[in-house]
């Protein structure tokens, strides 16, 4: 499983095989927000927009938006306000802006009760208006205001003494009288285009222009996030962080599945495969107690990751299979003799696998079962054995695990001759009775006395 590529029937089989902790895991994530949308009270947002008028670039734009954001417009708002409950600092996180096109400024505002958050909204707004004219040069200095309108004095002025010009030159008797009339009228019309320029440009009239469109609605809905998408990204965090644990998991594991890979780690040859029929106990822990019994309500006692057993044949078949194992070990052994079953420990496909293979042997060789523990492996010392046997399950233990098998078994002087996978399958309904029988009762008497030939 470590080397496969993810796909989406691995996907399948977590949510076949786990179903149970999925769903538990889900409705935990489930009251996980539900606890959060208690914690955070509910949030209300909406918008009040100010028009801006006149020609205005982005980056002005941008700077009107930080203004209505500032902390000089806030504090004007808490101050209009009063609300005892929520300070200046916090009335600033509650406020944003942003330039919207056609020259508007939308200007939001986010309370615990709609009354409260539309109250803001329009409070902002008006602020806003009301600084930005004060920048301007709305309410400035007498000496600042006086610029302006004093310069509006002279170009009147001026206009004055043009026309006591045009009037006290000769109208239109001489040629120099009507070019001078028509210099004076060209000035009189560049300084009234200049006026209007200057009027045009002057912030303040622009500022003095700004208009809040309406009132801000009063929102009929919370602001996200509410509590039922708190509810829902709970329960989705928690089942994707579960399918996504198992994955990693099985990326992780280092358990061997392949006949090639068991036979290198014990250092032995492979004598063939041998089906144990799948009775829904495979791999499922005995134990007793609380902890068992939640196991196996969640569905956890058992491994997801191992394939789905393949249909098997009948019993005839089976049996070939066994006695054709039983043939290879007989021709391993230079003499008939005794030998020890090793079997790790918890693995029942393996032991199931052992008894029928003991049930099989007929005293030839002698064949004694002994469990032990892959945490730390022991065998019985020599006696009347002289050998091991290794039987377990494909895909049950690592290669270090399989490799203190072989070491312990060392250490009790007994040689490893060769090993026996057992692998689940389903099995088929018993063949019925009659002459199919009898012609398998021949083949197995064949096959009994053959060398072995592919298992």
């Amino acid at each position: 499983m470590s080397n496969d590529t993810i796909r989406l029937a691995t996907i399948g089989r977590i949510l076949r095989r786990r179903w149970r902790l999925l769903a538990v895991l889900a409705v935990v994530g489930a009251l996980v927000g539900y606890g959060a949308s208690v914690v955070f009270p509910p949030r209300y947002t909406t918008s009040a927009s100010v028009l801006l008028p006149g020609q205005w670039e982005e980056r002005e734009l941008l700077t009107q938006v930080d203004i209505a954001t500032s902390s000089a417009v806030v504090d004007r708002v808490a101050t209009k306000l009063s609300w005892p409950d929520v300070s200046s600092a916090e009335l600033r996180e509650q406020v944003t802006a942003k330039a919207a096109d056609g020259n508007i400024i939308k200007i939001s505002g986010t309370a615990d009760t709609p009354e409260r958050a539309q109250q803001l909204s329009d409070q902002v707004a008006d602020q806003f208006i009301e600084f930005a004219a004060r920048i301007a040069g709305g309410d400035t200095a007498p000496e600042a205001a006086e610029g302006p309108e004093a310069l509006r004095k002279e170009v009147a002025e001026t206009n004055r003494r043009i026309t006591d010009l045009a009037n006290a030159a000769d109208p239109g008797r001489t040629v120099e009288s009507v070019q001078a009339r028509t210099v004076l009228e060209k000035l009189r019309t560049s300084l009234v285009e200049a006026m209007e320029k200057l009027e045009q440009a002057d912030p303040a009239n622009n500022v003095a222009g700004m208009v809040v469109m309406g009132p801000a609605a009063r929102p009929t809905g919370q602001a996200p996030p509410t509590r039922t998408q708190l509810v829902v990204a709970g329960a989705l965090l928690f089942f994707l962080v579960a399918v996504i644990g198992h994955l990693v998991a099985a990326r992780a594991n280092r358990r061997l599945g392949t006949d090639q890979e068991i036979a290198a780690a014990l250092g032995s040859a492979l004598l063939g495969t041998v089906d144990v029929p799948d009775e829904g106990r495979s791999h499922r822990p005995e134990g007793r107690g609380r902890q068992a019994l939640i196991s196996r309500l969640l569905g956890v006692d058992t491994r997801w990751d191992l394939p789905t057993p393949q249909a098997s044949g009948d019993e005839d078949g089976r049996r070939i299979r066994y006695r054709r194992v039983c043939a290879r070990l007989r021709d391993r052994l230079p003499a008939p003799r005794q030998l020890l079953v090793v079997i790790p420990d918890g693995d029942e496909i393996a032991l199931r696998a052992a008894g029928r293979l003991v049930a099989e042997a007929t005293n030839d060789p002698l064949l004694r079962v002994v469990e032990v523990s892959v945490d730390r492996p022991v065998v019985p010392d020599r006696d009347t054995e002289s050998g091991a046997l290794v039987v377990l399950s494909a895909g049950s233990r690592t290669a270090e695990e399989l490799a203190g098998i072989a070491e312990a078994c060392a250490d009790g002087r007994h040689e490893v001759v060769g090993i026996v996978v057992a692998a689940p399958v389903r099995a088929r309904p018993a063949r019925s009775a009659g002459r199919s029988a009898d012609n398998a009762t021949e083949a197995l008497a064949v096959r009994g006395r053959a060398t072995g030939g592919s298992v």
